[in-house]
Order: C-alpha cells, then structure tokens, then sequence
C-alpha cells in the first residue's frame, strides 16, 4: 500500500488537506512536527482537534530528538498500514518528515557528559573559541556553522569527537529509498497569500489566549528543545502588540525557507495550494491511485 506525505510551509493549510484527504480514503494522520510532539502548547504549535499520531505525545520537559521520533513514526505506519488504512504523513518540519517515510542514517548519540564538557568551552571560552576548536577537528562543520550558533556548534563538536560529521550528515538527508511506496505532496502558494494566511493565525493565537499558554508553560520545567518552539520568546518578553509583529515577521522568514527546503525533495509533486481545501484532497487521492490502488470508502 501506498503513505501519502504532505509537506509544506507554515500555515500553507497542509493539516486541513490532510484531514480532507482522511475523509476520502481510510486514513490515519501522523504528524511530522518538531514541535507538535509537545504537550500543553496546543495554540502556539497549531495543533489540530482532529485525530493525529504523534501529537502532544510529549512533555515540555522531555528534550525532543528526531532519533526518538523515528521509530515511532515507523511504528505508528507500520500499524495503519497493517490495518488496511493508508497512513497521511503530514508535517512542515523536513527532519522529521524524512525521518519518518525513510530510515535514516542518523548520528550518534554524545556519550555520557560529552555535550555538558562542549557546552562548558562554548559558554567560558566563547563562541569564537568553540568555532575555532570546530574548524581545527572539523572544517566542513565549521564552515557550515555560524559561531553564534551555540546548539549547532555543540552537536558539531560531538559529532567530529564521536568520528562522524554533521557537514555530511545534511548531504544524506534524502539518501536511499522510503520505507513504503510513498506519493510526497507539497502545498505550493504564492508568496502573497502565505504571508496573509501567517498574518491572519497570528492574530488568531493571540485571540485564542495563546498568552496565557506561554506563561504557563513558562511556569514550569521545559526543556531546551521545547523552549525553542517559535514565538515563545517574542511572547514571554514583549508587549502583545509587538510580540504579534515580531512573531508573524519571524514564521514568514521560516515558511521562506521551508519553500526553498521543500524543492528539495526528491520526487516531490507540487500542487497549488491556493485553493479550496477539498479540491487539493481530490487531487493528492487522484495522484495516489495512479501509484497504487487505494482502498475507498
């Protein structure tokens, strides 16, 4: 049988489709979301009411990896998928959603206080020094990294200690082949009416009480994955005014570049996404049955 993956930016209408997509074929939804993974941020990840593997399965404490999430997204398809449903794969966050059509060749894990002895020469000698250290042991790594990115210089770092790269690592990315037959969508919408559509769920976070969230979830234990989730920091440290501003400014410049990700994608099939919803789920179901017979409702 055949997964269907959608891809596309943020806000491009991707769990919509899905969700039209599941009431037109026996369907089940796994989301591949880097941040819907976490519980208790339902509003500011924009997560679904409706039905979805893999959502808030989290909590904010726990540090999310994508070497976590895989095998249960393969779980989760491999059972849909033994049930005679097909599995909608549908996310915007490229990682995860690779990670779970495909079988990755991840890096290792850093052994025990690894992280904690590059974080220590990051933090006290400085990001100059850390990047220094990187292009000594690594210079593909270091020539990819900014210095000032303190997470992605660490995992360089344990990365070139552990004999491996993370230079490579992003070349190997969509390498080999799915685990199953596989039809990958990407929503496609023209520059103007994403940036609208980012606008208008802004607005809706902040009047949904999307506030009040971050402050609770700020309350508590939450780990440097989940802190990382955007518009948290806009939120917490900023007037609502400026914090909506500042937030629909930064998921514009994320959704560019999930566009210029998605092209990147092999085999993907682009459809306009600047449509009705239902229109694009009879599409997306079309093109899977010209792949494999899908079964119908």
């Amino acid at each position: 049988m055949t997964v269907i993956g959608i891809f596309g930016p943020t806000a491009s209408g991707k769990s919509a489709v899905a969700e039209a997509v599941a009431e037109r074929i026996p369907a089940e939804l796994v989301s591949a979301d880097a941040m819907q993974v976490y519980r208790d941020l339902p509003i500011l990840t924009n997560q679904s009411a409706y039905a979805t593997r893999l959502v808030g399965i989290w909590p904010l404490e726990q540090e999310a990896s994508v070497g976590e999430y895989a095998p249960l997204a393969h779980a989760a398809i491999d059972e849909i998928l033994a049930s005679g449903r097909t599995p909608v794969v549908v996310g915007g966050t490229g990682l995860y959603l690779r990670a779970a059509l495909a079988e990755l060749d991840l890096p290792p894990a850093p052994g025990p206080g690894v992280r904690e002895r590059w974080l220590e020469l990051y933090d006290e000698a400085g990001a100059e020094a850390a990047h220094e250290r990187l292009g000594q042991i690594d210079p593909a790594a270091a020539a990819a990294v900014h210095p000032n990115d303190r997470r992605r210089v660490v995992r360089a770092l344990e990365l070139a200690e552990a004999g491996a790269s993370l230079a490579p690592a992003r070349g190997r990315l969509w390498a080999g082949e799915t685990r199953h037959p596989t039809v990958t969508v990407g929503l496609d919408l023209p520059k103007a009416v994403l940036e609208r559509r980012i606008d208008e769920r802004t607005r809706a976070m902040f009047e949904a009480g999307v506030q009040d969230e971050v402050q609770r979830a700020l309350s508590g234990p939450i780990s440097t994955t989940a802190r990382k989730t955007m518009g948290i920091d806009e939120i917490a440290t900023l007037p609502p005014d400026e914090a909506r501003v500042a937030l629909a400014a930064r998921t514009r410049r994320y959704a560019a570049y999930q566009r210029k990700w998605m092209r990147r994608v092999p085999a993907i099939v682009m459809v306009d996404g600047d449509r009705p919803v239902g229109e694009i789920a009879d599409d997306i179901v079309a093109l899977a049955r010209t792949r494999e017979r899908l079964p119908r409702l």
